[in-house]
């Protein structure tokens, strides 16, 4: 008996088993591919790319060139953060348009001094107004990088960088590794890095293309779960057909900052100093039920006969941090009709060919494209004008409301549909059968003075 039941038991404990690695294998491909996609901005990524223009007696001279194609998340102040890992012994002599945040140990080299000695250099870009000598093409912008969909121009950085003690040929260079990128805070994850073909560039007159020695990519892209465990910024609801207001959910982006909130009337908010950001980028929040940095109100103003108004207001609660390029993403069917947008700009975007059901929303240079801190200046505001679609125009059922809503690349957390505003049957009534009315309100009159 015992010899029998022995093979049975051990072929259940390894069915167990595989079953349970290949639950916990389908989870993590699962989640793994979740983290890191966007379904409105499936291509968005920042590519940074590497050029060696040069060779040098013991190394090479390479163009690093950072993209951010993210269509609506931008990298604010304090700007991004490249790191890597050498796959030898390299060393950086020079940099021209960036710097490395610590030399290392050069104690070996006499002479000549690399700029840094790190197997892992840690490079960040140098602020506005440097010196000519160490400035660069698309550098110097504190590591700020506007969103692609936002400001093309503007979404690009670059730095040129020495490299000694490494490969003097196209065999004998050895890519770096383990690439990190900081936005200015976690959420990132890039690839390693692949050789692709030489990039080509053009002389100033355009008259002669010039072509790298050697090119290499590395795609980094975001995620909201590894940036932060909690929501960033929340949204709340109100009408004109409904006096009540649905305001953010409790704790919408966690109340771990309860305790160390400030009032709107304290005393404290009078202090000197009190907008200036820490080292760490913690917050100082106005204390609030929601306890969230930003919030979101989406208030359906008033409804013509072929058009519908929407106002949108954007309101900053954090005393420290104020958003400059900000932006605003907004999913809704019935963008693929906006007639007027009245104080922001307005791109739709259309990730999908057959959807046109979301748009981004940013301010306008130099007139509300910052928002500032937390106070009576720490909001910004637009209407939006609507034509309607016969077809799928409808207040019931929350229609009016957006599905999902993003604020500088991150989800904001919505209210629960069941305490959406609602439609009162007689509003439905009047709104659904106007024309019925004005009908019947002819006829009554034409049979009683005939």
């Amino acid at each position: 008996m015992i010899s029998y039941a022995e093979p049975e038991s051990r072929h259940c404990y390894k069915s167990i088993e595989m079953k349970f690695f290949i639950s916990v294998l389908f989870l993590f491909v699962l989640f793994s591919y979740a983290a890191a996609y966007d379904p409105l901005d499936p291509n968005g990524n920042v590519t940074i790319k590497w050029d060696i223009v040069s060779w040098t007696p013991d190394g090479y001279v390479a163009v690093v060139t950072m993209n951010n194609f993210q269509m609506y998340r931008h990298i604010m102040s304090p700007g991004w953060t490249l790191g890597w890992t050498w796959a030898k012994k390299e060393v950086i002599w020079s940099m021209v348009g960036a710097q490395t945040t610590e030399q290392g140990d050069c104690s070996k080299f006499k002479g000549n001094i690399p700029h840094c000695c790190k197997k892992t250099p840690t490079v960040v870009d140098l602020l506005p107004g440097v010196p000519y000598n160490q400035q660069f093409t698309n550098c110097c912008k504190g590591g700020v990088l506007a969103a692609w969909g936002q400001d093309p121009q503007s979404a690009v950085s670059a730095f040129q960088i020495s490299v000694g003690l490494a490969g003097t040929s196209n065999k004998t260079v050895k890519l770096p590794k383990n690439f990190t990128l900081l936005g200015p805070g976690p959420g990132y994850t890039c690839g390693p890095a692949k050789v692709v073909p030489s990039t080509t560039f053009l002389t100033p007159d355009r008259r002669r293309k010039t072509q790298a020695l050697m090119t290499w990519n590395v795609t980094c892209t975001y995620s909201q779960f590894l940036a932060r465990k909690n929501p960033n910024c929340c949204v709340s609801f109100s009408s004109f057909y409904n006096e009540t207001i649905t305001p953010c959910p409790t704790c919408a982006c966690g109340c771990q900052n309860k305790n160390n909130c400030v009032k709107s009337d304290s005393k404290f908010l009078k202090m000197v100093g009190l907008n200036t950001p820490r080292k760490d980028n913690a917050p100082l929040l106005q204390c609030t039920h929601h306890m969230c940095p930003v919030r979101v109100h989406w208030h359906v103003k008033l409804n013509y006969k072929e058009y519908w108004r929407v106002k949108v207001s954007i309101t900053n609660f954090n005393y420290r941090m104020n958003y400059t390029l900000w932006s605003l993403v907004v999913q809704h069917p019935n963008l693929n009709n906006v007639t007027q947008v009245f104080s922001f700009d307005y791109k739709p975007l259309v990730p999908y060919e057959s959807i046109n059901d979301t748009g981004m929303f940013y301010g306008m240079k130099y007139y509300n494209d910052l928002l500032m801190e937390a106070g009576p200046l720490g909001n910004v505001q637009s209407e939006v004008l609507l034509r309607k679609d016969k077809d799928t125009f409808t207040f019931k059922q929350g229609w009016a409301f957006p599905r999902k809503v993003y604020f500088n690349g991150d989800e904001c957390m919505l209210p629960p549909p069941d305490t959406y505003p609602f439609l009162p049957n007689s509003a439905h009534q009047h709104l659904s059968f106007t024309s019925f009315t004005f009908i019947a309100a002819m006829f009554f009159l034409f049979v009683t003075f005939w």
